[in-house]
């Protein structure tokens, strides 16, 4: 089957991000042969500068640069989408509040197949789109078939494929035109940064993160002394803030910080989508956790099955002699 594939570039600052290369490797694998096009929308010069950085890396860009794009808005890329792309579209898109909010209504109008928060694939067999999602918080992992001869619109989960190699040097398409004359009944009105706390772990290479496993408040102090002990930063998982252990500004996640760490070591943390949501860059995970079900083993490098309370005070020891 062949099929025209394309891949929504989120970008911030005039840089794209990392799902753009997690999104081309995606599409290489559940179309293969494909040669998907990257599409870039936006407002002023970053538009430019955001696509011939993923030119690098995808054979054709297609660049919309209109003032209304300069914040993303679901309600004005729904029918720009709707409008360019031609009739039985493979389109992929981020995993993230964008594109869980573009995604449905995307498809709707294409009359495609909606297929969210991929995490895998079996491949395509004909007309038949075989994936891998997860179900129950991501304790069950579903094999997933549909029909995708209209077309397809998918969330695709970070870090859930490894970044493809930008090994390109593809054209631009300046699509402009076609961004003319959108409206939409929602408008952004400013951006409310989170508040800084006493560390940035967004600029840390190594972080320990830790989440409900570890049980007791009075217990994140094995967590710090490992932390000191590695030359590391701690970071925690969302119900920690919500308990008031931890502040804001140490939380991980699509509702937290969005982190780009060399090595990341998560202790008791299940493993959610909107846990590894704000994961980028595919770090090296360490994750230790005493269900030998939880998903983030699915993510992790290297895992561990043991009891937190039991393992750090050892494995802090064994660092402080190594070092």
């Amino acid at each position: 089957m062949s099929a025209a594939v394309f891949a929504f570039v989120a970008h911030k600052d005039g840089k794209a991000d990392d799902s753009a290369l997690e999104l081309l490797a995606a599409a290489r694998t559940l179309f293969p042969g494909s040669a998907p096009v990257a599409l870039v929308a936006g407002s002023g010069p970053n538009v430019q500068t955001v696509a011939q950085e993923v030119a690098t890396a995808f054979d054709e860009v297609w660049a919309f640069d209109q003032s209304d794009l300069g914040y993303p808005n679901a309600e004005l890329l729904r029918p720009l989408l709707t409008k360019v792309l031609p009739q039985g579209a493979m389109v992929l898109l981020p995993h993230s509040p964008l594109g869980m909010d573009l995604g449905p209504g995307l498809s709707v109008k294409l009359d495609a197949a909606y297929v969210p928060d991929l995490i895998g694939a079996d491949g395509l067999d004909g007309q038949m789109l075989k994936v891998i999602r997860q179900e129950y918080a991501g304790q069950v992992s579903a094999h997933v078939r549909c029909d995708v001869s209209h077309g397809a619109v998918v969330t695709v989960r970070s870090g859930a494929f490894p970044p493809a190699p930008a090994s390109a040097s593809g054209k631009v398409v300046d699509r402009s035109a076609d961004a003319s004359g959108l409206s939409a009944r929602r408008q952004f009105v400013k951006l409310v940064e989170a508040e800084a706390g006493d560390v940035d772990i967004t600029k840390e290479e190594v972080l320990v993160s830790v989440g409900r496993g570890i049980g007791e408040q009075e217990n994140l102090a094995l967590v710090e002394e490992l932390a000191e002990a590695m030359g590391a930063v701690m970071s925690c998982s969302r119900p920690l803030v919500d308990a008031k252990w931890l502040e804001k500004a140490r939380q991980v996640g699509t509702s937290g910080q969005t982190v780009k760490p060399k090595v990341y070591l998560a202790l008791g943390i299940s493993g959610s989508f909107q846990h590894l949501g704000g994961l980028k860059g595919n770090p090296f995970i360490v994750a230790v956790n005493k269900n030998p079900k939880a998903p983030i083993f699915q993510a992790a490098s290297v895992g561990v099955v043991a009891d937190l309370l039991e393992l750090l005070p050892e494995l802090t020891e064994a660092i402080k002699k190594a070092r």
